[in-house]
């Protein structure tokens, strides 16, 4: 399958980006230090390449990136602002490559649309949100979704605010709660799986769209619950305990196994990457990094923690990607209860 994806790759990339670098071809004669000018022009925008969003996406996006450079003198920068602070920036042009833990919302396909920004939506893995306490805390193993709620919902704020409110078993202490900030898709989708409306929660939390200072928040407080993706509590399980969700069905503990089963629902969900057309018709670095990220990720993915897509994903990131495949299969609106099959099937819609 890797070497029919790299074939498959080359030829598209070449029939669909060779039109595009042709038209910003010079037919006029040049002198050498003309030429040379030139070249060295080109090679420094070229091999710029700009990332940011999701803090979920950043350490695939990374890892691949390190690896890129390893083998190919290119200059990318990663960044993370959060999926909402990615798309804001992505959309007014400022990135080639946004990351994304959820899919592009209408307003931000408005601002694109707008800006002159065309992309192609590219998804890499599936992560499992994953709700997590001190690995002090003796009294919690699991958790249903109306506890959930009950503990997130905005009715809460200031009044849910003791480990025995959220269940009668639980003893007398406080309750301290980390979660994502309003710039982050894991904000965004968490708010709409739990308590049923995007955005909708308590803002009496601990926010932020850098994981690792959630992470520091839960390890460093025995009576805290948290909440970030399933790689931050994989690197962390020293400092971590992660709670099985039960969704009507039994509690369920987040893991590879579950996800793929389709067991940890609502609270499994897709991770993308969006990239410039326009930019990857520019940057010939661009491009080939992106094809290497199609080409690394199923082993990138399960080693940072998170599940790999079936080969046939990658095989359509490829095809879409080099057949400069435009716009989003989930028409500006986010799912939360999407499975891997299902999102193979709505791949096969664009």
């Amino acid at each position: 399958m890797k070497g029919r994806l790299n074939k498959i790759g080359l030829l598209l990339g070449v029939l669909v980006f060779t039109a595009s670098c042709a038209n910003n071809s010079n037919t006029s004669s040049n002198s050498p230090s003309q030429e040379k000018a030139a070249e060295v022009s080109n090679s420094q925008t070229v091999e710029a390449i700009k990332i940011d969003g999701s803090s979920t996406v950043y350490p695939i996006t990374e890892a691949i990136a390190k690896d890129f450079k390893s083998e190919n003198q290119a200059e990318i920068k990663v960044d993370f602002s959060g999926t909402t602070g990615g798309f804001e920036k992505f959309c007014r042009g400022e990135t080639d490559i946004s990351n994304a833990s959820r899919p592009i919302l209408k307003e931000e396909l408005k601002a694109c649309t707008d800006n002159g920004v065309v992309f192609t939506e590219l998804p890499v893995a599936f992560d499992a949100l994953t709700v997590t306490v001190n690995p002090q805390n003796s009294w919690v193993k699991d958790m249903t979704m109306a506890e959930l709620k009950k503990i997130w919902e905005p009715a809460a704020q200031g009044k849910i605010t003791n480990w025995k409110q959220v269940r009668a078993s639980f003893p007398d202490k406080p309750l301290k709660l980390y979660g994502a900030g309003d710039k982050s898709g894991t904000y965004d989708y968490f708010t709409e799986a739990v308590v049923g409306t995007s955005g909708d929660t308590r803002k009496d939390y601990t926010a932020s769209e850098d994981d690792d200072v959630l992470v520091a928040g839960v390890s460093n407080d025995p009576n805290a619950l948290g909440y970030f993706g399933y790689a931050y509590y994989e690197q962390n399980q020293d400092k971590l305990k992660a709670l099985g969700i039960d969704s009507g069905k039994g509690a369920v503990l987040p893991s590879k196994e579950t996800v793929e089963k389709a067991e940890y629902q609502p609270l499994s969900r897709p991770l993308f990457i969006y990239v410039n057309i326009k930019s990857a018709q520019k940057k010939e670095a661009l491009r080939d990094f992106v094809n290497f990220y199609i080409e690394k990720a199923p082993t990138i993915v399960s080693s940072v923690g998170y599940v790999p897509l079936p080969k046939d994903a990658y095989y359509l990131d490829s095809v879409h990607f080099n057949r400069a495949k435009a716009g989003t299969v989930f028409g500006g609106q986010a799912r939360f209860d999407l499975t891997i099959d299902e999102l193979l099937r709505k791949r096969a819609e664009l």
